[in-house]
């Protein structure tokens, strides 16, 4: 049977969530597929129990991507092998995974998408940029749960950036998805100098205090300010900054 990339991991769902991703055989001709698809495309995946907190599977990919092997992964190594620069957005992005857990499992169904991209550490300790699509749904056996199906995909080839890092969560299944252009160009639409006064703002600085922190005019900041507004259509910041937490990025 031919498939299109993602239609691959999706069969790989409809075939091992019913069994709870375990005593999968690696020998199966699905399997093989996947992983020979993964090796081409330079991908791993790792299937979680969100939950229990558990992997209960990981491809052979991650020996490339990660320099662990599938069965010595664990939640940790992907926290350990993020960039220092890209924690934070690693820890927001955290938040969000539960979060989208928490409300899949309270409303017991559903399905959705998060992906951003983080440097991580290769085999060779160096750090590539990489994206990490993670497809989420209920699922009601072997016990009731949800899953993440977690996605790494080495995208060093990627060089534009309109907002400075690619980052979309949603429904749209056609985000599910091999990464081109058009998906990494998704992005939030605040430039890195409005996300600093906004957290600065949060932090409770007022518009002349940010402005002496950051050694601008206050006009600057307020003109900042307006823009933010104007961006994201809202009338005041106290509804940006909450819109930006309940998306994962404050």
């Amino acid at each position: 049977m031919d498939y299109s990339p993602y239609d691959l991991f999706l069969e790989f769902k409809k075939t091992y969530s019913p069994v709870g991703f375990k005593g999968i055989d690696r020998r199966d001709p699905l399997i093989v597929s996947l992983e020979e698809m993964m090796k081409l495309n330079n991908q791993f995946l790792a299937v979680f129990d969100m939950i229990s907190m558990k992997i209960e599977f990981a491809s052979q990919g991650s020996i490339q991507l990660r320099g662990i092997s599938p069965e010595d992964l664990t939640t940790y190594h992907f926290k350990e092998s993020t960039h220092p620069d890209d924690l934070k957005r690693h820890e927001l992005g955290l938040v969000k995974l539960f979060k989208i857990a928490h409300e899949l499992f309270v409303a017991k169904k559903g399905e959705q998408l998060m992906s951003e991209n983080l440097r991580k550490r290769n085999i060779t300790g160096n750090y590539s940029n990489q994206l990490i699509q993670c497809y989420f749904f209920y699922c009601r056996g072997p016990y009731e749960t949800v899953y993440n199906i977690n996605i790494n995909t080495d995208i060093s080839w990627f060089k534009r950036t309109r907002w400075g890092f690619h980052y979309y969560v949603g429904n749209d299944l056609s985000y599910f998805r091999y990464p081109d252009e058009e998906l990494l160009m998704i992005g939030p639409i605040l430039s890195d100098r409005e996300f600093e006064i906004i957290k600065l703002i949060e932090s409770g600085l007022s518009s002349e205090q940010i402005a002496k922190k950051l050694f601008v005019s206050i006009y600057t900041i307020n003109t900042h300010r307006r823009n933010i507004l104007v961006k994201t259509g809202k009338t005041n910041i106290s509804e940006v900054i909450y819109d930006l937490k309940e998306q994962g990025l404050l």
